[in-house]
């Protein structure tokens, strides 16, 4: 069963992350200077450096929840980029008629994966996992036993 549940929660974790690392390698990056136009037309504060931000949030937020290293911190940092970029870009209340129903998806889209990140910041990477076996790892140390592997990697 622990097995099962490994391979499930690896499984999710990566088909969460790519959304995130595609959206920074894939048009924030080699898009820079045009991306940070569009946030300062939309009201984005120091748009150059919060897309700076941005793109370091996207990146290391996906590859700690790829790698399930340190996952909760970079659920955070995906839950940070989350909110802000569904402040800004699809504030669906503010649109004319026409235009609301696409941002009303993009929204509720935004919600959903604002609710993964909450998922992963309640109850860690689950197994297979490099923070599960770090707490393995640790586990055995604090009881004084041999390191080994944790049953379900």
């Amino acid at each position: 069963m622990n097995v099962m549940r490994g391979l499930v929660s690896l499984l999710g974790r990566l088909l969460i992350v790519p959304i995130f690392l595609l959206s920074a390698v894939g048009n924030k990056i080699p898009r820079f200077n045009a991306v940070a136009e569009s946030m300062a037309e939309q009201g984005v504060p120091e748009p150059k450096i919060m897309l700076g931000g941005a793109i370091v949030f996207l990146i290391l937020g996906s590859l700690s929840i790829a790698l399930g290293y340190r996952a909760r911190v970079g659920a955070v940092l995906l839950l940070v980029f989350l909110g802000a970029a569904t402040y800004y870009f699809h504030d669906f209340w503010t649109m004319p008629a026409e235009a609301q129903q696409a941002e009303l998806i993009a929204f509720m889209k935004n919600m959903s994966l604002m609710g993964a990140m909450l998922f992963i910041i309640g109850n860690g990477a689950g197994p297979m996992s490099l923070d599960s076996r770090n707490a393995a790892r640790r586990a055995a140390a604090a009881a004084g036993q041999p390191e080994h592997e944790p049953d379900d990697a």
